[in-house]
């Protein structure tokens, strides 16, 4: 798939995200790169970047207080060699896309992984 596909698969994936996420989502960047840096891998304690998909890197809603303003956007990453890599046809990217949107915007909600995998099987 070409980035430019990738990158419109990522915003339909966005857009069909629940209203009630969608309305909640501000001053939030969401960007395809190729693969994680060396640096993002490192911290992550990963070695191959085939392991990480996507990473949110930010506040996460529910640890912001009255304090949080003026600051760059959260980030959402999403890694498109390493998706690519996990899917044999254009189908299983779309889906896994949207797996990953998914996930990593529940990490900006605060979301846990036990509530992030009940969100992702009621999502399937």
């Amino acid at each position: 798939m070409r980035r430019a596909e990738f990158q419109r698969v990522v915003q339909r994936a966005l857009a069909g995200l629940p209203r009630t996420f969608r309305d909640r989502i501000s001053n939030l960047a969401v960007v395809v790169e190729e693969v994680a840096s060396a640096e993002v891998l490192a911290q992550m304690g990963l070695r191959d970047p085939q392991e990480l998909l996507g990473l949110y890197q930010g506040v996460s809603l529910d640890r912001r207080g009255f304090y949080y303003g003026n600051v760059l956007p959260d980030r959402i990453s999403l890694y498109r060699k390493p998706i690519e890599a996990h899917c044999r046809s254009r189908e299983e990217m779309v889906r896994l896309i949207q797996e990953v949107v998914l996930h990593e915007v529940g990490h900006y909600f605060g979301l846990d992984d036990e509530a992030l995998q009940k969100l992702l099987s009621e999502a399937r």
